[in-house]
C-alpha cells in the first residue's frame, strides 16, 4: 500500500500532466519489455522489440541490473529533448547515491561505463543520452502520435471527472481499488510506503505501456509523481492509431466537440443550432453539460444566451488542432 499525505496546499496543487512524458513513458514500456509476466500478445510485442533494439540502447540494461531503475531517470518532461536534458542535469549528489543504492543490491561490480557515471564523466553522460534516444526511436517513435492522442483522451476525461464530480472522485477514478480518506490518499502497489508532499502537489500521469500497480516517483524538489495505467494497454501499433478528433468525440460525444469548436467565436444558443443543424433544445442541452464541465460560459444578454470557451476548453481544442497538423512527434 502507498500512502500520500496530502495537505490543503496539496490537493490544491493537483495537477494532471497537459502532454505524455517521453521518458516517462520509455520507462514504462521498458518494465512491461522485461516483465516475467504477461499474456501471449505483450509476449509476441515484447520479442520483437527485444530483437529490434540497437546496440546503442545496451547501457540502460546496466543502469537497471535488477528491477529497480535509479530515481533520476524518472523524469516527466513534455518533449524527448527536454526530458533528456533533466537527466543530463541530476545532481552529482543524487546520481552517486543512486547508483550506489542500485548495484548494491545486485552481486555483480558495475560496468566501466556506470563507474564513470558515477564520478561525472562527460563520455558517459553522452553514452546514457544516446541509449536512451536511440531506445525512444525504437520502441516509442513509431506509435508515438497514438500516445499523444490516447493521452488527449485521458486529459479530457480526468477534467471533466474533476469538473462534475471533485477531486476525491477523480483520484479514486484514476487508480481502481484507490481511495482518498482524512487527506490521505491509499494506493495499491508492492511493500508499504509514505509520502508526503508538504505543499509541493501532485502530478499525475497516464501511461499506455504499462498494466501493473501504479508508479510513485518523489523527486527532490519537484511534486511526486503518479503514473497511472490508462488505454488500451499493450501492444499499441501505428495501424491501430485512432486520430485525435476521433478520440475526443468518444470522451465529449461528436456534437459537444463541434460546439467547443465552433466557439472559437462567441456564439447564441439559437446561431450554435443553426450552425449544427440541430434544436435549440438539443444545443441547450450540450451546452449544459460542457458548462458543467467548465469548458465553456454562458451569459445572458437581453433575450439571448451567448455562449464562449474558457482557457480549458481552449486548452482542448488548440491541442487537438495541434495534433491534427503536427509534422512529426517530438
Amino acid at each position: 500500500m502507498i500512502r500520500i499525505h496530502l495537505t490543503a496546499a496539496d490537493v490544491a496543487h493537483v495537477r494532471f500532466s497537459v502532454r505524455p512524458a517521453p521518458l516517462q513513458e520509455l520507462n514504462a514500456a521498458f518494465m512491461t519489455m522485461f516483465r516475467p509476466d504477461g499474456d501471449l500478445l505483450s509476449g509476441h510485442w515484447r520479442q520483437r522489440l527485444l530483437h529490434s533494439l540497437p546496440a546503442t540502447v545496451r547501457p540502460l540494461g546496466d543502469l537497471v541490473p535488477a528491477t529497480d531503475a535509479p530515481r533520476f531517470l524518472d523524469v516527466f518532461s513534455g518533449t524527448l529533448e527536454e526530458g533528456l536534458d533533466t537527466v543530463r542535469a541530476s545532481r552529482p549528489s543524487l546520481v552517486r547515491s543512486e547508483l550506489e543504492r542500485v548495484y548494491a543490491r545486485h552481486p555483480a561490480p558495475p560496468p566501466p561505463w556506470v563507474r564513470d557515471l558515477h564520478r561525472g564523466d562527460a563520455h558517459a553522460w553522452r553514452v546514457l543520452r544516446r541509449a536512451q534516444h536511440a531506445a525512444f526511436e525504437a520502441v516509442l517513435r513509431p506509435v508515438w502520435p497514438r500516445v499523444q492522442d490516447l493521452h488527449q483522451a485521458e486529459f479530457t476525461r480526468h477534467a471533466l471527472a474533476v469538473a462534475e464530480h471533485g477531486v476525491a472522485a477523480a483520484l479514486g477514478d484514476l487508480v481502481p481499488g484507490s481511495r482518498l480518506h482524512d487527506g490521505v490518499w491509499e494506493l495499491p502497489g508492492a511493500g508499504e510506503r509514505d509520502i508526503e508532499p508538504g505543499g509541493r502537489g501532485l502530478l499525475l500521469v497516464p501511461t499506455f505501456h504499462w498494466t501493473g500497480h501504479p508508479l510513485v516517483a518523489d523527486p527532490p524538489g519537484h511534486p511526486p509523481a503518479v503514473t497511472c495505467p490508462a488505454g488500451p494497454g499493450v501492444p499499441l501499433t501505428p495501424s491501430g492509431d485512432t486520430g485525435t478528433e476521433e478520440a475526443l468525440a468518444g470522451v465529449l460525444g461528436r456534437t459537444r466537440l463541434d460546439v467547443l469548436l465552433l466557439l472559437v467565436d462567441e456564439h447564441t444558443t439559437s446561431g450554435l443550432a443553426r450552425r449544427l443543424r440541430v434544436s435549440n433544445a438539443t444545443v441547450s442541452a450540450h451546452t449544459a453539460a460542457l458548462r458543467g464541465a467548465g469548458l465553456i460560459t454562458t451569459v445572458r444578454a437581453g433575450k439571448s444566451v451567448r455562449h464562449r470557451r474558457t482557457a480549458l476548453g481552449s486548452l482542448l481544442v488548440r491541442r487537438h488542432t495541434a495534433s491534427r497538423s503536427r509534422p512529426a512527434p517530438p
